[in-house]
Order: structure tokens, then C-alpha cells, then sequence
């Protein structure tokens, strides 16, 4: 199994800025990719930014530009560089990772308050 915990969430003022931090544990090596969520109050869960094959990046339109997905192999860590932060970026983000046998994880979510 593989465990996913976030971390660095908070409330920022609008045009700030916050960065996300993702702790992968247990069997990581079945980790195909990883990536970051957020689900605003009454939205569904969207892509935020992912981790694709190799040391490709993929991000919402509404987050280019602002948002940068990164890892540190080292530390199993997956981190989500939030700048210009707005107030409809208020939302819990979640960690998740697809994990080999058609299997996901998903981490506990951490909230992210943008005031205006």
C-alpha cells in the first residue's frame, strides 16, 4: 500500500503565495505517477498539476503560469508551488498518486484559504 500525506496548506492573502508538500511512504516503488487535486465548496475534485511520464508536467488552464509541480526523489516528496494565489484557488488539495495494479492513493487533503 502506499500512504500519501500533505502538508503547507493555510490561509494567504490574495497574491501570495503557499507550498504544498506531499509525503509518499510505503511501497512508493509501485507509484506510476502522482499529481495534485483541489475540490473548492460545492465543485468537484479537479486536476491541479501532475507528474507525468518521465519529467513531463501537466496543469490546469487555470493554473499555468501560477502553479509548478516538482518532486525530490530523495525525500519521496511531491510539492506544489502555489504563486499569485486568488481567491478561487480557496479549496482542499489533495495528493494522489496512481499506483501499479490499477490502484490510486489519495491523501487526507489539506485546506487552502485565499482571502481577497
Amino acid at each position: 500500500q502506499v500512504q500519501l500525506v500533505e502538508s503547507g496548506g493555510g490561509l494567504v492573502q490574495a497574491g501570495g503565495s503557499l507550498r504544498l508538500s506531499c509525503v509518499a511512504s510505503g511501497n512508493i516503488f509501485s507509484i506510476k505517477s502522482m499529481g495534485w487535486y483541489r475540490q473548492a465548496p460545492g465543485k468537484q475534485r479537479e486536476l491541479v498539476a501532475a507528474l507525468t511520464s518521465g519529467t513531463g508536467t501537466n496543469y490546469a488552464n487555470s493554473v499555468k503560469g501560477r502553479f509548478s509541480i516538482s518532486r525530490d526523489n530523495a525525500k519521496n516528496t511531491v510539492y506544489l508551488q502555489m504563486n499569485s494565489l486568488n481567491p478561487e484557488d480557496t479549496a482542499v488539495y489533495y495528493c494522489h498518486a496512481d499506483v501499479a495494479g490499477a490502484l490510486e492513493a489519495w491523501g487526507q487533503g489539506t485546506l487552502v484559504t485565499v482571502s481577497s
